[in-house]
């Protein structure tokens, strides 16, 4: 079996085309991936101006604390003053240019207005306060790079940079379904020997929490047939398609045979726990043309396992086929505050939580089928494969908040 390591660089390297690009108005790029450098159309900020309401001074004219200054003139933000005399100040709000002849700012808790004169009560000094021209942005240089997921704060940089419409990357399309004839959708009564879906709105969630356009083929009965016709189906006019369940060895599992008859695997199983049953591969989409593939993606069917093999596997090939290009898994040191004393040969992904003290703290029951570990958790300890942990021992901690 492939090491984690070796399974993500297969799957990495089969994404070589680069996805089409769209322009969306920029209020809704959110969730978008950049499909060109973003060079800024103007100076951000446009001239020098204030970070603070206060008194643009010169700094020569103040000589000591208590220096008195003339006031006059006041700047509101959005309007422009004129030159400022020697032995006066200007009355200026925070954002406002700062007048010709200006080269501090004297935040107004620091003065005392009397009248049309201001008393300075600290020495400034030259760019005090003072925001530069383009020191944000700077018109002709890269605003925002390509390849650059676009979250609020860069749709905020790039209105900034003077855009109303963004080139991007076409959303990624994913289809998915999941098998097991011991499926129930919530909502429904539960049959003997049932169990609710969860995996369903796990992954659909961690699919549209990436910015693709998901598509739920529902519940597949365990049959090859069905499974094959799935396939088929999910193929069509999409990137990727996305399973759960059927992905290990049992008689009832029917995910590897169909995937073999309706396109090809390039990959079947991993040395990680939870996760263990992982495909990898593409199928053959019935468009008449040669050579046109979907990717193929199948997780475990315990919920742990799922989301886990998705946030480490599927979420690095989706940000690839996004265009992001390589997306790393966020890893920090930190200190074990338990103990883990049975190795395992496999390498195993542990839910953890941060404590107060700055270390890690371990959830109970660490099995596959624990959906609840995966809530109660804030990320993963990646322990490699025959390590024990002892409290104390500083382990490769893996943050959800990186992820998604």
């Amino acid at each position: 079996m492939k090491t984690a390591a070796e399974a993500l660089s297969l799957i990495l390297s089969q994404v070589s085309s680069t996805p089409v690009v769209e322009m969306v108005d920029t209020q809704h790029a959110l969730g978008r991936v950049l499909a060109e450098d973003l060079l800024s159309q103007v100076d951000v900020p446009p001239a020098d101006n204030t970070q603070m309401d206060g008194y643009a001074v010169r700094t020569a004219d103040v000589k000591a604390v208590g220096t008195i200054l003339k006031v006059a003139q006041r700047i509101p933000a959005g309007h422009v003053g004129t030159l400022l005399e020697s032995g006066t100040a200007a009355r200026i709000f925070t954002g406002a240019n700062i007048p010709p002849g200006a080269d501090a700012v004297v935040m107004q808790e620091l003065s005392e207005l009397q009248g049309d004169q201001v008393t300075i009560l600290e020495m400034p000094q030259k760019g005090q306060w003072i925001r530069i021209q383009g020191e944000d942005l700077t018109a002709g240089l890269p605003a925002l790079k390509q390849g650059t997921l676009l979250r609020p704060q860069e749709l905020g940089v790039a209105a900034s940079a003077g855009y109303a419409q963004l080139p991007v990357f076409r959303k990624i399309k994913v289809a998915t379904f999941f098998t097991g004839d011991e499926l129930t959708m919530p909502g429904q009564p539960l049959k003997p020997g049932s169990i609710y879906n969860s995996n369903r709105d796990t992954l659909l969630g961690c699919i549209r929490a990436m910015g693709c356009e998901a598509t739920d083929l529902g519940i597949v009965p365990d049959t090859l047939e069905a499974t094959r016709a799935a396939l088929r189906q999910a193929a069509v006019d999409h990137d990727l398609v996305i399973t759960s369940g059927g992905v290990s060895v049992g008689e009832e599992d029917h995910m590897k045979p169909a995937v073999t008859a309706e396109g090809h695997l390039d990959m079947w199983q991993i040395a990680i726990k939870p996760g263990k049953p992982l495909a990898f591969g593409t199928i053959n989409q019935a468009t008449g043309k040669s050579n046109q593939q979907t990717f193929f993606m199948g997780l475990p069917g315990n919920p742990v396992a799922s989301y886990v093999t998705f946030l480490l596997f599927a979420r690095p090939f989706i940000a690839a086929l996004q265009g992001r290009g390589l997306v790393k898994t966020p890893e920090m040191q930190v200190r074990a505050d338990f103990d883990w004393p049975k190795a395992d040969r496999r390498n195993e992904f542990l839910r953890v939580r941060l404590n107060d003290q700055g270390g890690l703290d371990l959830f109970p029951n660490q099995g596959s089928g624990v959906l609840t570990s995966a809530s109660w958790a804030d990320g993963l300890v990646d322990n490699p494969p025959n390590q024990t942990i002892k409290s104390g021992d500083v382990v490769k901690y893996l943050p959800f908040s990186g992820m998604l």
